[in-house]
């Protein structure tokens, strides 16, 4: 009876000790996945968090924080053919873009969106294996049109928006920008992946260090343009500049033969310079005046350039400093105010 007694109780005691056990085994479970949840968390909870209007247009400031899977999505591409609908819906006749490249150590680069839209992001982004950069992104695609306020259940819409990139600056100061062009065949290659222009821009921004490495990544994709046809600028801070063009099926490079270029609405491989430069009065006007600067502006001079060359529906004007990182940007054709940032660069004039 004793052994019988003896042995009941080490049974107790061995399933008192594997429930302690068991429970033990779950809370670290639990915590595990706690950490890890958080960890998953961490970066787009932040970024949310970074979220800062800055301007009643409105004008949006974010940080993103960890990784945006860029790298992965870039080799397996997209092709977005229904949106091609969209080209007959939106403004053939927008944007200008600049490079004035004569000082290296105050090399700038600007740019006017012009479009129907208000709501506008600064967007800082710095993602693992690739460079910092800075972009401005519309929000209209994001359903984000207009508000003053984007609360929390909308901002996760925000974790999207390293995918459309408008215009922008990386931390070796190359600067990219899309103006919209006459409709022309794109290159297909089967073996290729597919991007969006807006996504051959962030590829740019996140891994060239200059205007030759940024060429050498867009000619790995297929390009697409969802919404509207577009051409490509390109500069760096050592002085080169190149629009990107697709015509007959093949890519064409523009590169600039002096120390600035512009870029606006017509492809500039398909004219003349004589042609070329009656084609548009933003091209004229913005060529007259780098020429007579001999592509050497201050930040302030460069604003003014684009004040000069404004529409109507002129959302933001945006100068990018190569050399140093600066960034200004006035909103809603407001040119009294300029609201300014910084991107560390690191690049050598820094």
């Amino acid at each position: 009876m004793q052994n019988d007694k003896a042995e009941t109780q080490q049974k107790v005691k061995q399933k008192k000790k594997r429930r302690k056990l068991v429970k033990r085994l779950v809370l670290v479970c639990l915590l595990a996945l706690v950490i890890g949840l958080g960890a998953i968390l961490y970066g787009p909870v932040r970024t949310m968090a970074s979220l800062e209007r800055v301007d009643d247009y409105p004008l949006f400031v974010m940080r993103y924080h960890g990784t945006y899977f860029f790298d992965w999505f870039s080799e397996h591409g997209i092709d977005w053919p229904l949106f091609k609908k969209f080209y007959k819906a939106v403004n053939p006749d927008a944007c200008t873009s600049f490079a004035a490249l004569n000082n290296e150590n105050n090399a700038v680069f600007g740019r006017n969106f012009d479009w129907q839209h208000r709501s506008s992001l600064l967007l800082f982004t710095d993602p693992p294996g690739g460079y910092s950069s800075v972009s401005m992104v519309d929000l209209y695609y994001y359903g984000l049109e207009g508000m003053q306020e984007i609360p929390w259940k909308k901002r996760l819409n925000l974790l999207g928006t390293p995918y459309a990139v408008m215009d922008g600056m990386n931390e070796w100061g190359v600067a990219v920008s899309q103006n919209a062009v006459p409709i022309k065949k794109l290159p297909y290659d089967p073996n290729k992946p597919t991007l969006i222009s807006n996504q051959l821009m962030r590829a740019v921004l996140d891994h060239a260090r200059d205007v030759n490495e940024a060429i050498a990544l867009i000619q790995k994709y297929n390009p697409n343009f969802p919404v509207i046809y577009c051409h490509i600028h390109i500069a760096d801070v050592s002085g080169n500049s190149v629009v990107v063009e697709y015509v007959d099926g093949r890519m064409v490079l523009v590169r600039n033969d002096k120390p600035w270029q512009v870029s606006t609405n017509f492809l500039i491989s398909q004219a003349s310079t004589e042609s070329a430069e009656s084609k548009c009065w933003r091209f004229d006007l913005a060529s007259e005046q780098l020429g007579q600067a001999e592509g050497q502006l201050t930040q302030d001079e460069a604003m003014k350039l684009l004040q000069s060359v404004k529409l109507s529906n002129t959302t933001w004007s945006v100068v990018y400093n190569l050399s140093t990182g600066a960034v200004m940007v006035a909103v809603g054709q407001d040119y009294e105010q300029i609201h300014t940032f910084r991107l560390r660069m690191r690049n050598r004039r820094n």
